[in-house]
């Protein structure tokens, strides 16, 4: 489960590699923070194979590099702390962020960086970057699309919104407990918002 979460940090890198690419957006370039208010990380994973549980990692933190006329240029680096994973249930937080699971403690945070980024459609592309959690780092590449790079009437600033979905096996991070009965495939889902920093 928790590395899925990893994997929703990953995503949130490809969805600001995406906007970059998109050509209609070409004021869109800059450097942005995370508006981690309106970011959410989600984690899913089988759950005896009866349903699927869904979890999330509130608090990301990071900047984006967004070159929208050159997008394989832009940079995405995001940090996400362990111990705000967030369930249904208060007791099953505390389990996940325990030893036996995502170990907080000793792995506080999940990063990840930006190696490559590949358009596949005017607003669409392919992040890869490297994804550390759990102390094991691994490729994942996440499919990224732009929603929106526009002025945000609220924020009053600049904001790039992304939708990424990606895959992870848990295991691969060392995640291994209940592995079986507890699915070890995690499906990330991310929606991200950005605000530019003013030049």
């Amino acid at each position: 489960m928790p590395r899925t979460l990893t994997t929703a940090l990953v995503v949130a890198c490809a969805l600001i590699a995406a906007a970059a690419q998109a050509a209609p957006v070409a004021d869109a370039s800059g450097v942005y923070v995370v508006e981690p208010d309106h970011t959410e990380i989600l984690f899913g994973v089988s759950h005896l194979g009866f349903s699927t549980y869904y979890g999330q990692f509130p608090g990301a933190s990071g900047s984006l590099t967004l070159d929208a006329k050159h997008p394989a240029n832009s940079k995405l680096d995001i940090s996400v702390p362990m111990a705000s994973v967030m369930t249904a249930s208060p007791k099953l937080n505390e389990e996940l962020a325990g030893a036996q699971w995502l170990d907080a403690g000793k792995y506080p945070t999940m990063t990840f960086h930006s190696t490559k980024v590949v358009p596949t459609g005017p607003t669409t592309a392919d992040v890869t970057g490297d994804l550390t959690l759990h102390g094991v780092t691994h490729p994942v590449t996440l499919k990224a699309t732009l929603n929106k790079a526009a002025d945000n009437p609220m924020m009053k600033t600049y904001s790039a919104g992304f939708e990424a979905t990606g895959h992870i096996k848990r295991s691969d991070f060392g995640v291994k407990t209940y592995v079986g009965p507890i699915g070890d495939d995690v499906t990330l889902i991310i929606s991200a918002a950005f605000n530019r920093k003013p030049s």
